[in-house]
């Protein structure tokens, strides 16, 4: 086979299957073959728009970084057969930030699904193979796509420094909220409480464990600030300043949503008086180890939070329903 079947964006709601030239892996890497690719945010703002962020789609490009797949060839100590999580940020690693281990902040580096750079829905990609990481061989690829927010949300908790006993608050229960949530137990958290305006959720954030889910459009938070730190995984602004003033004095308020706008306005003022500490979370660096365990010893439910499934040829419906139900969290394309 010389060429494989894929799923391109030649730009806003503009979803193209075509037949790409099958790539083949250079020294150190393997190719993968996609089993299951998970829709996040950032596919959906390219789709509807051709930009998310500062990242603009200039040219036909493959969506896709949440991704999970067998391996098919490559020259080094991974046979085929094994089924990998992909890793999708590849730094450079030689900058200042790869050499202190924070490669999430590589200046240099690419991420597949981020324009130019293609992204799973090609079908199969050539990953490097230190970011191609085992799974078990009875692991659902489905869950493995999963691995990526996984490892985004213990980035996050770990950034927050969540230890057992802990009071935590998660404003946003989207996929990445509800890893949190779950994140934050397996470190022993102790009460938990999930914030949003989705009954759907809200349910779900229960059903995963959450010791209180509150609808903030029904039932505000409590005033007096109790919880030791809050995680915002929604980007909202009123999000971020309601878990400010949520924090008791000297807590700690983790940032992790991306906000739909460049800037942000912040209650400083309460935060100084408060002696909040502000933390930012982004990607992750070395977490997919730890996501891969905790998933494999099931101490993290990934594959509840599948709500639809599409096949490869199906991606423009599969991005429409992600974009317009309210009713999913994470909608999944098989190739």
């Amino acid at each position: 086979m010389n060429d494989a079947t894929a799923a391109i964006l030649h730009g806003p709601k503009d979803v193209r299957i075509e037949r790409r030239p099958l790539p083949q892996p250079a020294a150190a890497e393997v190719l993968v073959e996609i089993g299951a690719v998970g829709l996040c945010g950032s596919d959906l703002h390219y789709y509807a728009h051709g930009e998310n962020g500062p990242n603009v789609l200039r040219s036909p490009t493959a969506l896709g970084h949440e991704a999970a797949g067998t391996v098919v060839a490559g020259d080094v100590p991974l046979p085929a057969g094994t089924r990998v999580a992909i890793e999708p940020a590849i730094p450079c690693g030689r900058c200042r930030a790869c050499r202190a281990g924070r490669y999430n902040q590589c200046p240099h580096g690419r991420c597949f699904g981020s324009p130019p750079t293609d992204g799973a829905l090609t079908g199969h990609l050539t990953v490097p193979a230190e970011f191609a990481h085992p799974l078990p061989d009875d692991f659902p690829l489905t869950s493995g796509a999963l691995i990526e927010p996984l490892a985004v949300a213990l980035h996050a908790v770990r950034r927050g420094n969540v230890t057992a006993g802990d009071r935590v608050l998660i404003t946003g229960a989207g996929p990445i909220g509800l890893l949190v949530l779950q994140a934050a137990r397996a470190v022993g958290a102790g009460e938990t409480v999930v914030t949003d305006v989705n009954p759907g959720r809200l349910a779900h954030a229960r059903r995963l464990g959450a010791d209180r889910a509150l609808d903030t459009s029904r039932e505000p938070l409590p005033q007096d600030p109790v919880f030791d730190i809050a995680l915002d995984c929604s980007g909202i602004e009123s999000a971020l300043t309601a878990a400010a003033h949520a924090v008791r004095p000297g807590g700690t308020v983790v940032a992790v949503g991306n906000p739909p706008q460049p800037r942000t306005t912040l209650p400083l003022a309460w935060m100084q008086r408060q002696e909040l500490t502000l933390v930012t979370a982004f990607r992750y660096a070395g977490e997919f180890p730890a996501a891969v365990s905790l998933a494999a010893t099931g101490r993290i439910d990934l594959e509840s939070l599948v709500t639809a499934r599409f096949p490869l040829d199906r991606t423009a419906d599969a991005l429409e329903t992600a974009l317009s139900d309210p009713a999913q969290l994470k909608v999944v394309i098989e190739p």
